[in-house]
């Protein structure tokens, strides 16, 4: 089986007090240095003229626009924004930290409903859309004058008008590479991905799963890409993709060790569809994302 290898994992640790409801750095920058990290705190990441950074969030690797809003609610999802190809002399970066904890005498109200399924959607990385940021660009632009009481109340009121986007909202991270277990409101859609996350390595067939859910390929078919909006190829290949690279982050198997392992039973396949979905090779992924990575 597969080595680990952890020497590499930064944990950093965050200035946030347990006294503290969130803490909050609003700054200037030219350029982006801190390594991929994992935190225990959430946290929610803007960045205003960062057009063309390098943004990682768990297996996700995109080049980020003018405007980026990202959401991170896992205390083990790796991410962090690097300098890429962006040239920009003034960079803002406003970050805020806050507690898992923070809501817990509110997050089982009726009210916080919508803020509850933003953060449980969030485990993976939520990317928001331009019209979510400028609905609350006003709020996360003087959040950092305000104190004490009024601070809270401001930052409640950011994270509930963002809970308006969730559905326009990306997910950025795998849930097999974040570690996050899928949920879906239709128990036929729970089982099958049960079963797919239990039996990945192996030949997963539609007729075998559909007979599961006492449905026929056809029906089965077309009722699990309306659930998912993937067809369920995609989905397994997004399964077997995700476990992949955190082999590939994680582990000191060799590249062919890793697509066996993970059900690809054919190593150019493998390398083919990598490339496609990631736009890299298996091998340059590991290389870049084989950083010293910290504990907040």
């Amino acid at each position: 089986m597969d080595k680990l290898d952890d020497s590499h994992i930064i944990r950093e640790i965050t200035p946030l007090s347990d006294k503290d409801c969130f803490y909050i750095a609003d700054r200037r920058k030219t350029e982006f240095t801190y390594p991929i990290h994992c935190h225990k705190e959430f946290e929610l990441n803007f960045v205003e003229h960062g057009k063309g950074l390098k943004r990682i969030v768990g297996d996700s690797v995109e080049s980020t626009s003018d405007y980026d809003l990202v959401l991170i609610t896992s205390s083990d999802l790796e991410h962090c924004w690097e300098q890429g190809d962006c040239h920009s002399p003034d960079i803002r970066e406003v970050t805020i930290q806050f507690s898992s904890h923070f809501f817990d005498s509110l997050i089982n109200t009726n009210q916080f409903d919508r803020v509850k399924e933003m953060l449980n959607r969030a485990k993976n990385g939520l990317c928001f859309p331009i019209s979510a940021i400028m609905k609350i660009y006003s709020q996360i632009d003087t959040l950092s004058e305000k104190k004490g009481f009024y601070a809270v109340l401001s930052f409640l009121s950011l994270l509930y008008e963002l809970s308006f986007f969730v559905d326009q909202a990306r997910t950025l991270s795998s849930s097999s590479f974040a570690k996050i277990e899928v949920q879906s409101n239709s128990r036929r859609i729970q089982k099958v991905q049960h079963y797919i996350s239990e039996h990945y390595q192996e030949e997963v067939r539609l007729n075998q799963l559909a007979e599961m859910v006492g449905m026929t390929g056809v029906a089965f078919s077309r009722f699990f890409k309306l659930r998912t909006g993937k067809s369920l190829s995609d989905y397994i290949i997004d399964i077997r993709l995700g476990y992949a690279v955190r082999l590939l982050v994680d582990s000191t198997m060799s590249i062919a060790e890793i697509c066996y392992e993970c059900g690809f039973n054919n190593l150019s396949n493998f390398n083919r569809i990598f490339r496609k979905k990631k736009s890299c090779s298996p091998k340059e992924f590991r290389e870049n994302y084989r950083k010293k990575r910290v504990l907040i």
